[in-house]
């Protein structure tokens, strides 16, 4: 439910010009992966699927992506509503989904180098008509976004939903590059 508002803390590390230029690209990175339509997880039947994997990532991104700097500990103050259980929640996520978390935190140092819309993401850090545009979409990805209590407690009984289609689209990935793909357990 807050990956808008989270989209707007990634938007405002991307902006600070006081934390580490590394972090402003790997949140630039996180903003153009989430509001891009073509991201990691994509199921076209399935919204709330689709964006899971957003927030996951984008919480991942600035977790790792942060350090302990003054600047980034004040960063980090500023919004408590995602930073003081972040690390609870995220152990959270890694018991759950298991070997699923490993393969979405091996993206997190892809951000920096992703492209939207044609532009290098450090471009939308150095440009700041290309950083409106980024922005504007974002803006519309925020007034667009589809999720809400509805949704969450009638398609989200179960992680499964979710993990199934990140399980599909890891395999995908791993056939793709050629990497043996793992057979799923039998249970007895």
């Amino acid at each position: 439910m807050s990956l808008p508002h989270d989209l707007k803390i990634a938007f405002d590390a991307m902006d600070d010009e006081n934390l580490p230029r590394p972090v402003r690209e790997v949140a630039a990175g996180v903003v153009a992966y989430i509001v891009s339509p073509n991201d990691f997880i994509a199921d076209r039947n399935d919204a709330l699927v689709s964006y899971t994997d957003d927030a996951l990532l984008l919480r991942l991104a600035l977790a790792k992506a942060l350090g302990t700097g003054e600047d980034e500990d004040a960063f980090r103050g500023r919004f408590p509503e995602l930073f003081e259980n972040l690390d609870e929640h995220l152990t959270v996520c890694k018991t759950v989904m298991g070997d699923l978390m490993p393969w979405l935190e091996s993206k997190v140092p892809t951000l920096p180098g992703l492209e939207y819309k044609g532009k290098k993401v450090t471009k939308y850090l150095d440009d700041e008509a290309a950083r409106e545009l980024l922005f504007d979409d974002g803006l519309v990805f925020r007034t667009d976004y589809p999720v809400d209590e509805k949704t969450i407690a009638d398609k989200l009984k179960k992680a499964t939903t979710v993990t199934e289609v990140m399980k599909r689209r890891q395999t995908e990935e791993m056939r793709v590059k050629g990497n043996k793909v793992p057979k799923p357990a039998v249970r007895a």
